[in-house]
């Protein structure tokens, strides 16, 4: 069910959630968070189905906020999209003319927020430089941003660091979660021979690259070298990660976007099923979590000073 609501106000979209409710049997019992989502128009139908694909594993209301026209009249224009068309969810489509959209945006979702529930706020491409000192990033416990829409995602990767609060997270480093669980695998077997040096290689477009050599590099202890390789060689996400120890090296790395190959010393080769993820899996995994991700805080703090110390030393 989709239901209209021009020139609208907070007050009457809560009435008319209600009215939703009451007249088509849809309930809010059971939602666990409200994900708010500030996007582009163009992107709108893409964020909205990997939020209702990821509210079959997490209910939630969401609220999906777009700022139009700042010289148009002030206006602010509605949708609400329930039952099949939102999946398990709720979904509050807000479209913010003129004043309605310069003020504080707070002030649009404020009322429309489940009560005593924890707000998860995603930029899925207009992302401020930090999200945690803005008006909607204050109010949530999770802030989720994503490196590889940028213009230059190597250089926004860079910057994490520097604005990082409690509670952010970055899509990029989603994204590779299972290459560190392949990778955490191989150290678990025998022969448990420590890693003298690393090697990582990845697309000039996938910001992933650079977070899996810092969290190898804060891991391990070890140098790491890494670059990003030019289009012609490899387009898109991490090539390989090549770790060596006394014994031999160790090399995972895809032969296509898909399939990986792990080499180790005296061992078979094996083909891994290591696709890149979707927009859903990495959306419905950060929403697993509402505690701050320690560990995301210390790669890309951490992790990439050591990184960026190591490429000082050897170009200084």
């Amino acid at each position: 069910m989709i239901v209209d609501l021009p020139d609208s106000t907070v007050s009457k979209i809560s009435r008319a959630l209600v009215s939703v409710r009451e007249e088509g049997g849809a309930v809010a019992l059971g939602r666990v968070l409200t994900l708010i989502i500030l996007t582009r128009e163009e992107a709108l139908e893409e964020v909205i189905e990997a939020a209702n694909d990821a509210s079959r594993e997490h209910p939630m209301r969401v609220i999906v906020l777009m700022i139009d026209g700042a010289d148009a009249d002030s206006r602010l224009d509605a949708q609400i999209r329930v039952g099949g068309d939102a999946g398990a969810s709720e979904v509050i489509t807000l479209r913010a003319f003129g004043e309605a959209g310069s003020s504080n945006l707070e002030s649009l979702v404020t009322g429309l927020l489940l009560p005593d529930a924890p707000v998860v706020v995603w930029w899925p491409n207009k992302t401020p430089e930090n999200p945690a000192t803005t008006s909607i990033g204050r109010i949530a416990q999770r802030r989720i941003t994503d490196a590889a829409t940028k213009p230059d995602p190597s250089a926004w990767v860079a910057d994490l660091g520097k604005n990082h609060a409690p509670g952010d997270t970055d899509l990029a480093w989603t994204r590779l979660t299972h290459w560190r669980e392949q990778l955490a695998a191989v150290l678990d077997q025998p022969p448990y021979d420590a890693v003298t040096g690393v090697e990582v290689r990845g697309a000039a477009s996938s910001p992933s690259t650079a977070l899996l050599a810092a969290w190898l590099r804060l891991m391990l202890d070890v140098p790491v070298d890494w670059r990003y390789l030019p289009e012609d060689e490899w387009t898109h996400g991490v090539k390989s990660v090549r770790l060596t120890r006394a014994d031999g090296e160790v090399l995972l790395a895809r032969s296509s976007p898909a399939i990986a190959c792990l080499t180790q010393p005296g061992q078979p080769e094996h083909d891994l099923a290591l696709p890149r993820r979707s927009l859903r899996e990495c959306l419905a995994e950060e929403l697993r979590r509402l505690d701050p991700d320690v560990l995301y805080g210390r790669v890309i703090t951490e992790g990439w000073e050591l990184l960026e110390s190591a490429t000082r030393e050897t170009h200084g």
